[in-house]
């Protein structure tokens, strides 16, 4: 079924909205959460958690790039408890991905930060635009969808030393583009 199909049945309130749209991003969104918790359990919560957001918000909101959209809504429902979590196990999951990313990008500040979190995400999709195809899907790969090395490399069917060198690459490159950008470390 078509994305525009689904979104239709979420806006007439058709519960079959929520069965089309496990069966069609089901396996992709437990991948992100997945790769976040390294928790079967609390992967199928925020998958679940995903869809009850998705019911609520359409109507009114219609979104226009449906997938992105909803692996947007499970990586923040992973990230969040993840930081729930976090206090009671440490290491791995997201814990490492962002650890890699430290000396990239600045701390989070709270409510404050709303305007800088907003103008880092647009610097963010300019330092993407700039990679070329390639190093973008590795860097989104790992850093968006959670990947580890071994899957980024298996999927794009390269070995895993060039997944590395890659990213170590990206990560100076975005070091050196945010503070081109004016953007404080």
């Amino acid at each position: 079924m078509e994305d525009g199909q689904i979104i239709d049945l979420y806006w007439s309130r058709d519960q079959r909205a929520i069965q089309e749209t496990d069966g069609k991003y089901g396996k992709l969104l437990g991948g992100i959460a997945w790769n976040l918790l390294q928790s079967r359990e609390d992967a199928e919560e925020c998958v679940n958690d995903t869809y009850l957001r998705a019911w609520d918000a359409i109507p009114p909101a219609r979104p226009r790039a449906f997938r992105a959209w909803l692996g947007q809504i499970t990586r923040n429902l992973s990230l969040d408890l993840w930081k729930r979590r976090r206090a009671e196990k440490r290491g791995g999951g997201a814990e490492a991905l962002l650890g890699e990313l430290e000396d990239c990008v600045p701390a989070g500040g709270g409510a404050v930060r709303t305007v800088e979190d907003w103008e880092l995400a647009e610097a963010l999709n300019g330092f993407l635009r700039g990679l070329s195809r390639e190093g973008r899907s590795i860097f989104l790969r790992r850093y968006w969808y959670g990947q580890s090395v071994a899957e980024v490399a298996r999927a794009l069917g390269c070995g895993e030393g060039k997944v590395k060198s890659s990213l170590f690459r990206s990560r100076g490159a975005l070091r050196a583009f945010l503070e081109r950008e004016g953007i404080g470390l």
